[in-house]
């Protein structure tokens, strides 16, 4: 049974619509393979086993009478720790929240529950979401099942280590500094951030709070071993399709061009100045283009959609001033002392984390204009070129590193080290404005390590990244589960 572990959700599905397997079996197995391997990478930190296995048992006795509850009927699955289940905590990686049970269903659980999902846990995260590590005083530290001394990358680590380690069949994110898109990078597996709007946070936050979607970067997301996985689970979470606005929730319709994906005009960056790329990401993207115009894809490796050093600054800035508008008022004064401590012009990613966090409102609105005109770039960048392919991160998975401040550690590229918070500039590139960017892995580096791109499309057209991810799974490649995970014994350890 231990070979249907990493198979895709889709699969999984169409195996239990045709009585090939139970819903039983299905999470017996991941359940099973938990308690026998799940130590090593410490990524499902709560199980809900009792409650799970009355809900498989309901699902195989409605199949069995001929009824769907939709199309992840009967599927196990698991969820970022910080999506609200009821009666599971919620704790975002504090020990203060450590028995903060919710009372209800985020609305993106109760939408993958009304498709027929069984959920059985939650996957770790770092303290408040904000690592590119997932480790925490509540649940420990989650390790890179390709390399267990590395990080799964955060802030949905535990999701995307999970996913590779055959744990779980499908996984549900959040993403505002690439916590879906850097984990699927890290470890393999496919991840997508939606357009800001259409998957509605209510339920994604520690306390409750009637604007949670008033975090315009922050989007919720699936990550899977399969980028149709991606397609079916974007198809439940984000129906009935809306946006937010200022006014509300509105109907929307998804910005499809339905461009064949050899017909598409891809544009490529390899690198940039405010993030420099190891060599081992561009290979990666190099072969990728190879592959592409021999498919006859027209490639452009020139193109720039704004400017990368103002793209930088706006994102860190809005991003810190979203974040840092929550603090509570101690938390506030430290942010207020730390930022006095730095020049005006320091650019450095201190003296702009503690100015986001400590922005008065003029400097919000400033700002905010900034980033109006680079939605007016990429538009016009995206009227030349239907799809932009560029870096996760800079580099592969790191060695853990739990020591300081993320600033303060540093990683290796191309022979020297940078920041590892200096990577950020690749998450911010198109979430800053909002736009789609799905996470597809292209293979390993010369460590075995996964290396993966981020597919990025005009906002709303998000069928058009995830059209162009299912190719390249079908075409390019597949997933590839970690060796060591593929048996039933699981890793030395």
């Amino acid at each position: 049974m231990d070979e249907l572990a990493f198979l895709p959700a889709h699969e999984l599905a169409r195996m239990l619509r045709r009585k090939q397997v139970s819903a039983v079996e299905l999470l017996q197995l991941y359940l099973g393979r938990i308690d026998r391997l799940g130590r090593a990478i410490n990524a499902v930190v709560v199980v809900d086993a009792e409650r799970a296995l009355l809900r498989a048992r309901a699902a195989d006795a409605a199949l069995a009478q001929g009824q769907s509850w939709g199309p992840l009927h009967g599927v196990p699955m698991t969820v970022k720790e910080s999506f609200n289940v009821s009666g599971l905590p919620t704790t975002f990686g504090h020990p203060a929240y450590r028995d903060n049970r919710a009372s209800s269903n985020a609305v993106t659980v109760q939408r993958l529950l009304d498709a027929g999902a069984v959920i059985f846990g939650k996957t770790n995260v770092p303290v408040s979401l904000a690592d590119w590590q997932s480790f925490n005083p509540v649940y420990g530290t989650t390790h890179n099942p390709w390399d267990l001394s590395r990080t799964p990358g955060g802030s949905s680590g535990g999701s995307a280590a999970a996913l590779a380690a055959g744990l779980t069949a499908l996984e549900l994110g959040s993403d505002i500094g690439a916590s879906i898109r850097n984990p699927a990078h890290y470890c393999g597996v496919w991840g997508h951030k939606p357009s800001w709007g259409v998957v509605p946070q209510a339920g994604h936050e520690l306390t409750s709070r009637e604007s949670a979607d008033s975090f315009d970067i922050a989007v919720a997301g699936p990550l899977a071993r399969s980028a149709h996985d991606l397609s079916l689970a974007m198809d439940i979470l984000a129906s009935p399709l809306e946006a937010m606005t200022p006014l509300g929730r509105v109907p929307l319709a998804w910005c499809d061009r339905g461009t064949p994906p050899q017909r598409c005009r891809v544009a490529v960056i390899y690198d940039d100045a405010e993030a420099e790329v190891d060599d081992s990401v561009q290979a990666a993207l190099r072969a990728l283009v190879a592959f592409l115009r021999h498919q006859g894809v027209v490639v452009t490796e020139d193109a720039r959609p704004v400017d990368s050093a103002e793209a930088h600054a706006v994102y860190i800035h809005l991003m810190r001033a979203a974040t840092g508008s929550h603090y509570d008022d101690a938390a506030y004064g430290v942010a207020l002392a730390r930022q006095r401590d730095h020049e005006p012009g320091d650019r450095s990613y201190p003296a702009r984390l503690f100015r986001g966090n400590t922005s008065s409102h003029r400097d919000w609105v400033q700002t905010d204009e900034l980033r109006y005109r680079l939605r007016r770039q990429w538009a016009a960048f995206f009227e030349q070129h239907d799809l932009l392919i560029c870096p996760v991160a800079t580099t592969p998975a790191f060695l853990q590193n739990q020591q300081g401040e993320r600033w303060e550690r540093m990683i290796p590229v191309n022979g020297h080290t940078q920041p590892s918070t200096d990577a950020l500039f690749w998450a911010g590139y198109p979430a800053i404005v909002g736009l789609p960017a799905t996470a597809v892995p292209l293979g390993l580096s010369p460590q075995g390590l996964p290396v993966g791109a981020q597919i990025v499309g005009p906002v709303f057209a998000d069928p058009d990244c995830l059209r162009f991810a299912r190719w390249l799974e079908r075409e390019y490649r597949a997933f590839v589960p970690p060796p060591s995970w593929q048996a039933a014994g699981g890793p030395a350890v």
